[in-house]
């Protein structure tokens, strides 16, 4: 007779079940550190020269406006000294990528220089950020941003999908 002796027991799953439980949880642990570091920093760019007085001057003008309107194009023309400074200091824009590859990089093409925990604060930011608008609206946002970075469709329908777990 071939085949399993009599006294071998059957493979049991799950010690090698529970192995691989534990290191998926190490590995989202790693995440979870990765997304807290970036929590506490985030933005920390703004408090300081030279963003701090211009944010100071155009966030209730920018409160006021429509995201994406020309009056917020315009606005953010008005601030391009203070958010070359943020985009270079704040991984979680494209733009970062754009300033730190010195391609010419933008849209699409930045975005895929983005790691996981990048588009995760970038989403959580485009989240806070409608809140600061009389008139803002998540998923308009996402339908702006994916003209304006060339976002691929399958990244817009997961961030479309995500919006619920914000509100």
């Amino acid at each position: 007779m071939f085949g399993k002796k009599q006294s071998e027991k059957p493979y049991d799953s799950t010690q090698d079940t529970l192995a691989h439980i534990r290191t998926v949880q190490a590995k989202i642990g790693i995440v979870i550190d990765q997304l807290y570091r970036r929590a506490v920093e985030h933005d920390k760019t703004k408090l300081e020269a030279p963003e701090k007085a211009t944010f100071d001057e155009m966030t209730p003008k920018l409160k006021g406006s429509t995201y994406g309107s020309d009056e917020y194009k315009a606005f953010l023309a008005e601030m391009q000294t203070a958010l070359r400074h943020h985009y270079a200091n704040n991984r979680h824009h494209p733009e970062y990528f754009d300033h730190h590859m010195e391609t010419g990089f933008t849209g699409i093409a930045a975005i895929t220089h983005m790691n996981l925990i990048d588009l995760v604060e970038m989403f959580c930011d485009w989240a806070a950020a409608v809140e600061r608008h009389e008139d803002g609206d998540l998923k308009k946002s996402i339908a702006i941003n994916a003209e304006r970075f060339h976002l691929d469709p399958q990244l817009v329908y997961i961030l479309e999908n995500t919006v619920g777990l914000l509100s």
